[in-house]
């Protein structure tokens, strides 16, 4: 049988919300000759005025949707599932997260990345990586969901940071200003690595730069989770231009 004459190497099928405006762009930027990204809306109503109740009720609306996405992006007969909703997948700590990639993967019949596995799995390949800072454009019950993610797989988490971002899509109005003055708020001798969660929240560029001012490892999710998949397929390219992770593991 013959291969996409676009997406020769992979196919990749990317689930996001309809309401996430940077997932997919910086998908594509961070996408090598040969693979394809081929993205499959989940249904998200704009939450607006979010709280900690709302978040977490909008995030389980948002889950319910995402079958739904699976099963559209299907037809495009994918090589590989790519997961560009992040809150969800830290849900419940590991075996949450495992609960969670596991139905996509018995739905589809495809292996899938998700974005906690992501993360954690890039925190090992900088390798040395204990006491971490991360931030979220989420809300404080969010966030505790994500530590505890995190020390189900061995890190502690030093600072956190939740930006309470007002609705869904004004997580992809945050400028870089509040991310550098967030990331330096975040740093200090008892970080290791700060970590950004929430793939609307643009920061792959910005990540790769304050490693260079930080000397220590920035990793934004959109980069660990496209570098996640690529590796898993076997694809070793080294993309420059987005930190470290990317261009050296």
């Amino acid at each position: 049988m013959g291969r996409d004459v676009l997406g020769h190497r992979r196919l990749f099928g990317v689930m996001g919300p309809s309401t996430n405006t940077i997932v997919q762009p910086d998908f594509d930027d961070l996408r090598p000759a040969g693979v394809t990204n081929h993205y499959s809306r989940i249904f998200t109503p704009n939450s607006k005025a979010l709280s900690n109740e709302s978040f977490m009720a909008g995030t389980a609306k948002i889950s319910e949707g995402v079958m739904d996405a699976v099963r559209s992006v299907l037809t495009c007969e994918p090589d590989y599932l790519v997961m560009g909703m992040s809150a969800v997948t830290f849900y419940g700590g590991a075996a949450g997260a495992t609960r969670f990639r596991e139905s996509i993967e018995r739905e589809s019949g495809l292996r899938v990345s998700v974005g906690s596995e992501a993360c954690a799995a890039a925190l090992r390949a900088y390798g040395g990586i204990k006491r971490l800072a991360f931030l979220s454009p989420y809300y404080p019950i969010a966030n505790a969901e994500v530590r505890q993610y995190f020390a189900d797989e061995g890190f502690e988490t030093v600072r956190d940071e939740p930006l309470r971002c007002p609705s869904w899509t004004s997580i992809a109005q945050v400028d870089e200003a509040r991310l550098r003055e967030v990331i330096r708020a975040l740093d200090g001798p008892d970080v290791d690595a700060i970590v950004q969660v929430g793939t609307n929240l643009s920061m792959m560029r910005l990540a790769a730069h304050a490693e260079n001012w930080l000397g220590k490892p920035v990793i934004a999710i959109n980069a660990a989770t496209y570098w996640h998949a690529l590796r898993a397929n076997g694809l070793k390219d080294q993309i420059t231009g987005f930190g470290r992770l990317l261009a050296e593991f």
